[in-house]
């Protein structure tokens, strides 16, 4: 360790791309002569709000070790930190001769100021910090209006992201790996979830890897329909990064406009979130954060467990919470059940699906949740409720999904519904309209 410690090296900071194809930090640093040390830091600020049965700990870890494993080919290892970021740096400048520190860009709040911090305090060691675009196309103001200022509306953002992708086809073009400039270093182990207060959860998620061309040429056709095999399964793996955006957009434009069109949804919210901040902790629209909710702790405890009476809102839920996976079309008709049918705040659903969903990412949550309760960045108006028998009808015509998640739906002992639909569909518009209307 003291031959490397006098060696000038460049570290490179694994956190939502774990991965080292198509890496643009990764490849930045690979360039700039030294060589790179990869780690990873295990953010106690993070990892202290989770309960150590979360899964999406024992994904990252997995990942982790398969990346380490990759990284045995090029005859270096990953060094793992567990820790706050700034002790996780303080262990590294002691042993290595540190000249600077490269990774990707992060939108989120906390990851914003935590690198801000971070550059701040590595600067004052004569540190350089330097980060990447990667786990977008297009990020922060990159797409905007004529006049400047952010969309607040999908269509016009989704066609003006796509015209600006043809006339930029290297903003898309993957990125190749150099694979010279590793530290040589023996292989060490990554820190151990137990070690950390974390057990190993059991996780079915198959490596990622390119969709399907079939499953693309059927996704316009089969997305909605929980019982197919219709969508990528890929929002895992776009969270952490162990795939490449680029390549996804790639395939993307070959195959399936309307699975490009989920993509850029991904990279609207991620917009939204970094002009409009304060959609963390309240609505975009300001005059909905007066809704005067129900907010029944009673109901609210149905909701979670899948025992609402209606069949199909209640499979989407008991699908989250034994697999930490809902599928899009559930995922609006139960937030939807539990803002307008329920009237409990958005906000509790969301971070419900924040705590359970392996690929919850806060933009994108956010988004869809606020999108549901009609106080989001959508033009559709507020008065739209899902109905859940006619999206059942529509989209589990044969209740097969219904069926697997709740076998018992047709037994004498499953639930009434917790409310009629119209009634809660006309108190829902009722209570919407006085609002406003006092706005």
């Amino acid at each position: 360790m003291e031959d490397l410690q006098l060696q000038k090296t460049h570290i490179f900071w694994f956190r939502r791309d774990l991965r080292l194809d198509d890496n643009r930090g990764l490849a930045a640093a690979l360039e700039d002569g030294c060589p790179v040390l990869a780690i990873f830091i295990f953010d106690t600020q993070i990892l202290d709000t989770l309960s150590s049965t979360d899964a999406r700990v024992s994904f990252i870890h997995q990942r982790l070790k398969k990346l380490n494993e990759a990284l045995a080919n090029h005859e270096t290892t990953l060094l793992t930190f567990y820790g706050s970021v700034q002790q996780a740096f303080e262990r590294i400048c002691s042993k290595f001769d540190v000249q600077s520190v490269y990774c990707n860009h992060d939108y989120e709040p906390y990851a914003v100021m935590r690198d801000n911090k971070i550059m701040e305090w590595l600067g004052s060691r004569g540190i350089g910090f330097h980060s990447s675009q990667d786990q977008v196309i297009y990020e922060k103001s990159q797409v905007m209006k004529g006049d400047g200022t952010p969309y607040t509306v999908f269509t016009p953002y989704m066609k003006a992201w796509k015209s600006k992708l043809n006339q930029d086809t290297r903003n898309w073009e993957p990125t190749k790996l150099s694979t010279g400039n590793f530290l040589a270093m023996d292989q060490q182990a990554i820190t151990g979830l137990e070690t950390m207060g974390f057990s190993k959860q059991p996780l079915e998620i198959p490596d990622p890897q390119l969709p399907d061309k079939s499953l693309l040429n059927r996704y316009q056709k089969d997305r909605d329909y929980p019982a197919r095999n219709g969508t990528s399964r890929l929002s895992v793996h776009l969270r952490f990064g162990t795939i490449s955006i680029r390549k996804l957009v790639k395939e993307a434009l070959e195959h399936s406009d309307t699975w490009l069109n989920e993509l850029i949804w991904r990279e609207f919210y991620m917009m939204i979130l970094w002009h409009f901040p304060h959609v963390v902790n309240e609505c975009f629209k300001p005059e909905y954060n007066f809704i005067p909710w129900k907010n029944s702790e009673e109901d609210f405890d149905r909701w979670c467990k899948g025992q609402t009476g209606y069949p199909l809102v209640d499979a989407g839920m008991r699908e989250l919470n034994q697999t930490g996976y809902m599928h899009n079309r559930l995922r609006m008709i139960t937030a939807s059940f539990l803002s307008k049918h329920l009237l409990i705040n958005w906000q509790w659903g969301e971070a419900y699906f924040a705590e359970k969903l392996l690929d919850f990412e806060l933009s994108s949550n956010n988004g869809g949740w606020q999108w549901s309760a009609g106080c989001g960045c959508d033009a559709a108006p507020y008065f739209r409720v899902f109905n859940p028998w006619l999206q059942a009808e529509k989209f589990d015509p044969e209740s097969e999904y219904t069926r697997r998640w709740v076998p018992e739906y047709q037994d004498a002992d499953y639930p009434e519904p917790m409310v009629d639909h119209r009634f809660a569909r006309s108190r829902a518009i009722e209570t919407y309209q006085q609002t406003l209307q006092k706005q």
